[in-house]
């Protein structure tokens, strides 16, 4: 099982997480992680609801910076990419997402995969509901955000 996810944050309405998750089957020979395709369709699912150009901020994962991704991008004029620097997972706010939910699946055995797929939506779900939360993963980067000022 894969996860993608992304903390949206826009002045005024509350943080946002969204996420996208993909069940890769055992015994396939298909690939077996989120490809570039998958992360894109979370940016414009994204775009969707929030109807706005979007300043994405992401780490440098093999993916989100392939030519193939690269040319994605360059199809959205609403897209703006920053990548962080390398290694830098503590300034990486979706970092705390995924060890959140890690540690609330801590001593959990599903039997089966879609079991343990329901319990992954669950907890995301749970997180979608607790801006505050999110607020707080973004604070432990240490990072600001500022408005943009007009010249």
């Amino acid at each position: 099982m894969s996860v993608a996810g992304l903390i949206a944050i826009r002045p005024g309405p509350r943080t946002r997480l969204c996420h996208r998750l993909r069940t890769h089957r055992a015994g396939s020979s298909a690939r077996r992680s989120m490809g570039e395709r998958d992360f894109i369709a979370l940016v414009d699912s994204v775009h969707q609801l929030v109807k706005a150009p979007i300043v994405l901020v992401w780490d440098r994962l093999n993916t989100h910076v392939s030519h193939a991704m690269r040319e994605l991008i360059a199809k959205r004029e609403w897209l703006t990419v920053s990548l962080l620097p390398a290694y830098s997972p503590g300034l990486n706010p979706v970092e705390g997402v995924w060890a959140h939910v890690k540690r609330s699946l801590a001593n959990l055995a599903a039997l089966a995969l879609d079991r343990l797929e329901a319990l992954v939506r669950n907890r995301l779900k749970r997180l979608r509901y607790r801006p505050g939360t999110l607020d707080g993963f973004i604070a432990g980067t240490g990072l600001t955000f500022d408005e943009p000022t007009s010249p």
